[in-house]
């Protein structure tokens, strides 16, 4: 019944009485969201550019091809109820022809380049009254030495594009480190932006899941912690007093209504020493840190996603035991995406393991993650610790 596209001319009919929910992107948010997707009776297309992704693993159909093709996108649009996406690295102007074709996109190219240039994106949230660390577009070397000097040192050079997990970010200490961080982040060949250094106390992140209708579903918010820049643990929920949680919660369900976004996002923020409330990043996704929800809630971040692009009822947010923690598990060589150890984490009570299927393991790479739930935050991470210790990708034989 189905084939896969390869740049030949392909149609295939939608399911009888199946809606069909179209992913561009093909990693292991896609293979989570076509999880929660398909519990619900739906049918996945997945368009990615090889028929090995995690998520193809899942799809009801895949179609290989660019996400920039606006002939491959149409192909997907015409297959599927909704199209949604999996990750902020499209290009807005190839997913136009999915709206102008009349077919449903969630969240939106209005959305997306509001979030995509994060230079747009802080500016867009400061016009809503947001706060959040100062910044400023910086076109050169002397622009960049003249905010650091008003700001106060160190101060953080970002691409305005394409960054995440640290990648295009560079802390900047001093005016010696200028030239450095300038030409690490390829000033003279992209846009670049700076915010001034926030010392914070702890990071926070939550979920918000939006409906087209406006409906709001809110996740309880997360502390998250960072190794290498990269998100090494969750704990939910955060451990801050109650005033401090309802007001990361208030920000974040305002930075997805000035955004108009539609689906899960994943809202990031600063808590500082003072107590204050800043916010850093969104995600016109579904998050990392929002992986604890398919065992902790009682309806996951992915499952409101779909619930949302298809116009469904939002399910409950709240959690179903007293705490959680998520830890990543992250590749330490290249090597087989296969893991080492499973049957030893899986020995241990409690722990729920998600393996992504990625082919390669790489450095750093995100191949899974353990979850436990316990009745509170220091019992669950102990056990969640230790049964990701028991899991090594990319481990030489």
């Amino acid at each position: 019944m189905y084939e896969t596209y390869d740049g030949e001319i392909l149609t295939v009919p939608r399911g009888i009485g199946h809606l069909r929910l179209g992913v561009v992107g093909g990693g292991q948010l896609a293979k989570m969201t076509a999880l929660a997707a398909l519990q619900l009776g739906c049918e996945v297309v997945v368009l990615e550019r090889n028929n090995y992704s995690p998520a193809a693993q899942l799809a009801t159909h895949s179609l290989v091809g660019d996400w920039d093709d606006p002939e491959a996108l149409l192909k997907l649009a015409m297959q599927v109820d909704v199209v949604s996406i999996e990750n902020e690295f499209l290009d807005p102007d190839a997913l136009e022809v999915i709206e102008s074709a009349g077919y449903r996109l969630y969240p939106s190219t209005i959305t997306l380049r509001r979030v995509q240039d994060k230079l747009v994106q802080k500016q867009t949230l400061a016009h809503a009254g947001l706060a959040m660390p100062r910044f400023a577009a910086v076109n050169d070397r002397e622009e960049l030495l003249a905010f650091a000097n008003d700001s106060g040192w160190p101060v953080v050079l970002k691409t305005r594009r394409n960054g995440y997990d640290g990648k295009g970010n560079f802390t900047v200490g001093a005016a010696d480190q200028i030239e450095v961080a300038w030409n690490s982040l390829g000033g003279d060949r992209q846009a670049l932006y700076v915010e001034e250094f926030c010392p914070f106390a702890s990071e926070l992140a939550t979920i918000i899941t939006r409906g087209a209708d406006g409906s709001v579903a809110a996740y309880p918010v997360v502390e998250t912690v960072q190794h290498h820049h990269i998100c090494h643990l969750v704990r939910a929920p955060a451990p801050v007093p109650v005033e401090v949680a309802e007001k990361a919660a208030m920000i974040a369900r305002q930075a997805i209504e000035a955004i108009e976004g539609v689906g899960s996002f994943g809202v990031e923020m600063f808590l500082t020493h003072a107590g204050q409330v800043l916010l850093n990043e969104l995600a016109p996704r579904v998050h990392n840190s929002g992986h604890y929800t398919i065992e902790a809630c009682v309806c996951s971040q992915f499952e409101n996603h779909v619930r949302a692009v298809l116009g469904w009822p939002l399910g409950s947010t709240a959690m179903v035991s007293p705490a959680a923690v998520m830890v990543n598990l992250l590749g330490v060589g290249r090597g087989a995406g296969a893991p080492r150890g499973m049957d030893r984490a899986l020995a241990i009570a409690g722990a729920h393991a998600h393996v992504y299927g990625k082919a390669m393991s790489g450095v750093g790479r995100k191949m899974g993650h353990i979850t436990v739930l316990g009745t509170n935050l220091a019992e669950a991470e102990t056990v969640a610790r230790q049964a990701a210790e028991c899991i090594q990708f990319g481990v030489s034989t």
